[in-house]
């Protein structure tokens, strides 16, 4: 009974990469504010179009690929049958944890870019940095790198480096033209 108890309190569920399987932990505090801040930000910004949002949904990319993002987002709805995605979402975000860090950079991405994942973001909460890939001719190429602007950091910086952090406050999600996702609401309320 207790190591029934154990499982239960240490994992949340398990994902199958080239038919192994992994357990996954359960997400910090930090990582839940993040997935759902994201979350929030594409829902209502989808609202009404085609893609929808999801967040902790099963996706099965093959027999031996099954996944569960944090949060994505598919445009093809007629991949969502039986409660699960059947094929490769859009947008794919990881937030990382300890446990989770090392498989969603190197692991993940690799699978992602496999099926044709057209973006991918590897969200820090820790780091407050956010990598954004796109697939680009079947390769994933990174696209920008955004780190949150903090105040005690700022203030040491010349205006050259003031601008470069600027650029880097905003995201244009690839699906939209006008898609923008501020760096700041991503690591709102996240210490």
């Amino acid at each position: 009974m207790e190591a029934a108890l154990a499982y239960q309190e240490e994992y949340r569920a398990c994902e199958m990469i080239d038919g192994e399987v992994y357990m996954m932990a359960r997400p910090s505090y930090e990582h839940m504010r993040v997935e759902g801040n994201i979350f929030g930000l594409f829902d209502r910004y989808l609202r009404g179009k085609k893609c929808r949002p999801a967040f902790e949904m099963d996706v099965y990319l093959s027999d031996e690929d099954h996944v569960i993002p944090d949060v994505l987002i598919l445009c093809n709805i007629e991949l969502l049958k039986d409660g699960r995605i059947n094929g490769a979402p859009d947008l794919v975000v990881a937030i990382l944890s300890p446990s989770t860090a090392r498989a969603d950079k190197f692991r993940k991405r690799a699978l992602y870019e496999k099926y044709g994942v057209k973006e991918y973001w590897i969200v820090d909460p820790i780091g407050k940095t956010i990598e954004v890939y796109h697939l680009v001719e079947s390769k994933y190429e990174l696209n920008k790198v955004c780190i949150l602007k903090q105040e005690q950091m700022w203030v040491r910086l010349n205006e050259e480096e003031k601008a470069a952090i600027e650029e880097q406050q905003r995201i244009k999600v690839s699906l939209y033209e006008d898609f923008m996702v501020e760096v700041a609401e991503v690591f709102r309320d996240v210490d």
